[in-house]
């Protein structure tokens, strides 16, 4: 799928891979998915797990989490977490750092759609605009998310009606994003 999405995110996962060699490191790495199957995995040791970005094809959906809150998701939702098989990006946006949050495998989507379900469920029983997550932050109260209504990139509070815009959309968040080495 061409989208502007697809290709903003791919050309992050291609800088932050850059990043990655500039450190000194032939992959990103993490002992967090030491053991997982994926079509990312490069090498796994059993003490940590080395990675890389994938296109999914063919690109995936978000069908069952739209057919279980009965809403129709934002194209850049779906672009955004059906177009590619990555570990969590570590990224900076001005002055907030975050993880981009990414699916390793088909087994971690199924997960992903379960989370984005159960915090779609939360917003409408809150009576809040529906967002989908995108990006989690250290304070966990918080996290960057996509507003389904509009496609605009914010920080939102959870459970709350308290959302500061990042960005007017997410193929112009992607692209101001900058990545960060962080080795577990």
């Amino acid at each position: 799928m061409n989208h502007p999405v697809t290709d903003a995110l791919s050309d992050f996962s291609v800088r932050f891979m850059k990043a990655w060699h500039d450190a000194g490191h032939t992959f990103p790495r993490s002992e967090d998915l030491v053991g997982l199957q994926s079509p990312c995995v490069e090498h796994d040791s059993g003490d940590e797990v080395m990675w890389q970005a994938v296109a999914r094809e063919p690109m995936g959906d978000l069908a069952a989490v739209e057919k279980g809150i009965e809403l129709t998701l934002h194209e850049d939702i779906v672009a955004f977490y059906a177009s590619q098989y990555s570990g969590d990006m570590a990224a900076k946006f001005g002055d907030l750092e975050f993880d981009l949050l990414q699916s390793f495998s088909e087994e971690d989507t199924l997960r992903l759609q379960e989370n984005i379900l159960g915090h779609l469920v939360t917003q409408r029983r809150l009576k809040l605009k529906p967002t989908v997550f995108i990006g989690a932050l250290a304070a966990e109260d918080k996290v960057i998310s996509i507003c389904n209504l509009t496609g605009q990139v914010i920080v939102e509070t959870l459970g709350k009606d308290k959302r500061d815009v990042l960005a007017a959309d997410v193929e112009s968040f992607l692209t101001r994003l900058e990545p960060i080495v962080r080795e577990d």
